[in-house]
C-alpha cells in the first residue's frame, strides 16, 4: 500500500495548517493511501551545524530530537507533504531547521518520492513561503505535485480556513494528483526501472580561476 507522510510545521497542533493537511488526508484515505501526520512545529529542533557527521555515520549527530526518528518514516513513505504557517513571508523557523537536517543527513535515495508543500497564511507571503519549501524537494530529486491553484489556504483561524472554499478545493485536487503520481511512479519503476542518476560532478573553484 502506498504511504504518504505529512509534517505539520505549525506550533499549533490544531490550527490552520493542521486543517489544511486534514483536507488532504481525507482524500488520501478515500483513495486507499496510508497516511501518517507528525506534528513537528512545536518541537525543539536546532539547525544544521555542517559537521558532516551524517556523511560517515548515516544519521544526524544530534540524536536528542525527532530528526533521526523521522528519517525512517520518510524513507518508508512514497510521498511527503510539508505544511507550514507563514512567518515574515517564510516558513516556520523550526520547520526550516528540520528540513535542512532531514534532507541532508538521510543517506537513502529520495528519487521519485513525490513532494508537496502546503502553506497557511492570513494575508500575504504565502507564495514566497511555498517557493522556499518547494526547493527542498527539487534539490533532492523529488518531483513536485501541483494543483489547480497554489497549495495554500488563507485565514487567521480554523473557521476562516473553512470559508476558503477555493483553497480547500485546491488541496483536494493536490491530494488526488499526488496519489496518481505515486501510483504511476510505482508502476513505471516496475516496468522501466529508475532513471539513471549522475552524481560525480561537484562545483568548486578552490584555485580562484
Amino acid at each position: 500500500m502506498a504511504k504518504i507522510l505529512l509534517l505539520n510545521g505549525s506550533p499549533r497542533a490544531d490550527g490552520c495548517t493542521a486543517r489544511a493537511l486534514k483536507e488532504m488526508v481525507s482524500i488520501f484515505e478515500k483513495e486507499g493511501v496510508e497516511t501518517e501526520t507528525v506534528h513537528v512545529g512545536n518541537q525543539d529542533i536546532r539547525g544544521c551545524v555542517a559537521c558532516n557527521y551524517c556523511q560517515k555515520h548515516q544519521k544526524c549527530v544530534f540524536d536528542g530530537d525527532i530528526i533521526n526518528e523521522l528519517a525512517g518514516k520518510f524513507e518508508a513513505a512514497d510521498g511527503l507533504v510539508v505544511g507550514s504557517p507563514v512567518y515574515y513571508a517564510s516558513p516556520n523557523g523550526t520547520l526550516i531547521s528540520l528540513l535542512d537536517r532531514l534532507m541532508y543527513s538521510t543517506p537513502f535515495s529520495k528519487q521519485l518520492k513525490v513532494g508537496a508543500a502546503v502553506v497557511s497564511g492570513r494575508r500575504s507571503g504565502n507564495s514566497a513561503t511555498l517557493d522556499v519549501l518547494n526547493r527542498y524537494f527539487t534539490n533532492r530529486n523529488m518531483p513536485l505535485a501541483s494543483s489547480t491553484n497554489w497549495n495554500m489556504v488563507h485565514g487567521f483561524t480554523v473557521e476562516d480556513v473553512e470559508k476558503d472554499l477555493e483553497g480547500l478545493q485546491g488541496l483536494r485536487n493536490l491530494a488526488r494528483n499526488m496519489v496518481f503520481m505515486v501510483k504511476a511512479f510505482s508502476d513505471a519503476k516496475e516496468k522501466y526501472g529508475l532513471p539513471e542518476v549522475e552524481l560525480n560532478a561537484f562545483t568548486s573553484f578552490p584555485d580562484g580561476k
